[in-house]
């Protein structure tokens, strides 16, 4: 089971259905009681400057279970990759920041503060293997039903999905798929293709408190190959 933190000294809240920006707050810190709070409360930070941003999308990109779309071509490429869970999460967050990347945005702090949430058992990585090493991935934060995917990179065609495909199977298969969460952040025509929608920040916190209530699967189910 997951370490519970100390509880942060930060009182967070979230934002009102018609706050007109998807930036909502600035500062407080990266302790994992902070961290925690703020995905309890359908927040997620982002650097921004030189401090810290909590943000929550008007439009929040999702990705119900059972939409999930896997092409022909996915199900081929799957078939070269072996998926596992939390074997490289360092590697992987450290990949996901790689500043040649583009879009990348993890700095130092965050990688710091992502660590330390995985060694509490908090965040994870959902993982494609072949046989040149580790081929893609993608990490986040798990709070019961919910999994707040951060960030995922590939290195070889299709692992990143594949990677995402395994992790919709993990959560599959601890039950109660229509009541899980998983969070995509904002919206991108590439989420679209897989089967992500758009929830209003109303839809986005209903979901959000059934998701809390379920149970976490992860350190007891393993990812199929």
């Amino acid at each position: 089971m997951p370490v519970e933190p100390v509880p942060t000294r930060w009182e967070l809240a979230s934002p009102p259905d018609d706050h007109p920006d998807d930036l909502w707050a600035l500062g407080a810190d990266l302790e994992p009681g902070t961290l925690l709070a703020g995905y309890r409360h359908g927040l997620f930070p982002m650097p921004v400057a030189a401090t810290t941003g909590w943000f929550f999308p008007a439009a929040r990109a999702i990705l119900p279970l059972e939409r999930f779309h896997a092409s022909r071509r996915l199900h081929r490429s799957r078939r070269r990759f072996h998926v596992r869970v939390d074997v490289a999460f360092a590697d992987v967050v450290r990949a996901c920041a790689d500043p040649a990347r583009p879009g990348a945005w993890l700095d130092e702090r965050m990688i710091e503060a992502y660590s330390e949430l995985h060694r509490l058992g908090w965040a994870h990585s959902v993982e494609a293997w072949d046989a040149e090493g580790l081929a893609g991935a993608v990490y986040g934060v798990a709070i019961g039903g919910l999994f707040a995917a951060e960030s995922m990179f590939s290195l070889r065609t299709d692992a990143s999905k594949t990677a995402l495909w395994a992790l919709v199977e993990l959560l599959t298969d601890a039950g109660d798929p229509g009541q899980r969460l998983l969070d995509a952040q904002w919206p991108t025509p590439h989420l679209t293709s897989l089967g992500a929608v758009t929830a209003t920040r109303a839809e986005y916190r209903r979901r959000l408190e059934r998701a809390l209530e379920l149970p976490d699967p992860f350190g007891w189910k393993a990812v199929p190959d």
